[in-house]
């Protein structure tokens, strides 16, 4: 049976942020779902905290360097603290994920989170960093659809648990704990096995 090669790119979602155990982080936990699918996983992280959207390049660079066959790319947060416009990000965006599908990679693209659940937002702007955080999600959405990627809206169901339960929050109160890492990855990994599956067709 051929190795999966599983590539994670992107932020400090994507390098595992906040969770107390390397095996909490979200690359971890959804190569373990891939290997309950019946895949032989080879996983390979690139996520930096602290990347934006103009960072991807590099790290879609590496991964084709180091061999990837599916790729998830979570990122948005820091370019929505950071102010970057939507159609800057997802111009990054959409070039990283071309990279990689011309390099015979499925890419997986998690959009930006929505960062007015986040309790370090004041009340009265929790509203605006919400739609701003949509409005920025969507471009990430078009642009990943439009450079042949897959797109894992986690939706408001997620976003509502995270509201509710600061207990998946890590101390930073900005980034998930490890239980917070568990019902991210519990959303995602239908769409990530499905993109497999297609790619085992």
């Amino acid at each position: 049976m051929s190795i999966l090669r599983f590539c994670v790119l992107g932020d400090s979602l994507a390098a595992g942020v906040g969770s107390s155990r390397p095996e909490d982080t979200l690359g971890q936990r959804l190569a373990r779902r891939l290997r309950a699918e019946g895949h032989v996983v080879r996983l390979q992280g690139y996520g930096v905290p602290g990347a934006r959207s103009a960072d991807l390049d590099r790290q879609a660079g590496a991964a084709l360097r180091d061999g990837v066959d599916l790729a998830l790319i979570v990122i948005g947060a820091n370019d929505l603290a950071g102010f970057v416009s939507p159609a800057v990000g997802a111009r990054q965006l959409h070039d990283a994920v071309a990279r990689l599908v011309r390099g015979g990679a499925r890419v997986l693209v998690v959009p930006a989170p929505d960062l007015g659940v986040v309790s370090r937002v004041p009340g009265p702007y929790r509203q605006l960093v919400s739609a701003a955080s949509g409005h920025y999600a969507n471009a990430q959405a078009d642009a990943a659809i439009r450079a042949g990627g897959a797109v894992a809206t986690a939706g408001p169901q997620l976003t509502a648990r995270f509201a509710a339960d600061t207990t998946l929050f890590s101390a930073d109160r900005f980034h998930p704990s490890s239980a917070g890492y568990a019902v991210i990855a519990d959303a995602l990994a239908p769409h990530l096995v499905a993109v497999a599956a297609d790619l085992a067709a």
